[in-house]
């Protein structure tokens, strides 16, 4: 079993293919380009089940209070950051959330509303992806012996079958894989 910082790593890079997706989809409502509600609501599903209850509750739940626990502050350091920008994650999506009926039956305003929330989430996630793999993981691998990684990662694997389910984990990949298809197809 691959240890717990790379298991996070593997899915930021799940996470960055889709934001991908969304800076794509952002660029055609910007262009006043038809978008469906069943593919905005893919990516807000993505983006709320795997990114945020998935991803960020191993995090949350299990890795921020281990780095705890080992001495890594949670004020005023890397954790507190973490959660800040988790939280503003949240707010963006639940924005993205409130205007895709809008946006996909191209109101203006929900339409602005909803490209505005996809360019802050994309460029947050990105910075916050960066910061948490250069940074934070770094500082979880100095300190966590190979022991305490595998144990994590099999609380990781627990959690994310209590959180998500099976069922859920193959929905997510069927819309990642779809949204990538779609993308490559439109890039053509």
């Amino acid at each position: 079993m691959p240890a717990a910082t790379q298991i996070l790593r593997q899915e930021h890079e799940a996470i960055l293919g889709m934001l991908e997706s969304l800076e794509a989809v952002a660029d055609k409502a910007e262009a006043g380009d038809p978008v469906s509600f069943q593919l905005l609501t893919d990516l807000q599903e993505f983006f709320s089940l795997f990114a945020d209850r998935s991803h960020h509750g191993k995090e949350e739940d299990l890795l921020f209070p281990f780095l705890e626990k080992k001495g890594v502050p949670r004020a005023g350091g890397p954790l507190g950051c973490m959660l800040t920008e988790h939280d503003e994650g949240r707010a963006f999506v639940k924005a993205m959330r409130s205007n895709a009926e809008g946006c996909a039956n191209g109101i203006a305003a929900s339409r602005s509303a909803w490209v505005q929330a996809a360019r802050g989430y994309a460029n947050l996630l990105r910075n916050h992806i960066w910061k948490e793999n250069e940074i934070l993981f770094q500082i979880a691998e100095r300190l966590l012996s190979e022991e305490e990684q595998s144990r994590l990662a099999e609380e990781f694997a627990a959690s994310e079958a209590a959180k998500i389910g099976p069922e859920v984990q193959a929905r997510l990949q069927q819309i990642r894989t779809k949204l990538t298809r779609d993308m490559a197809a439109s890039a053509r």
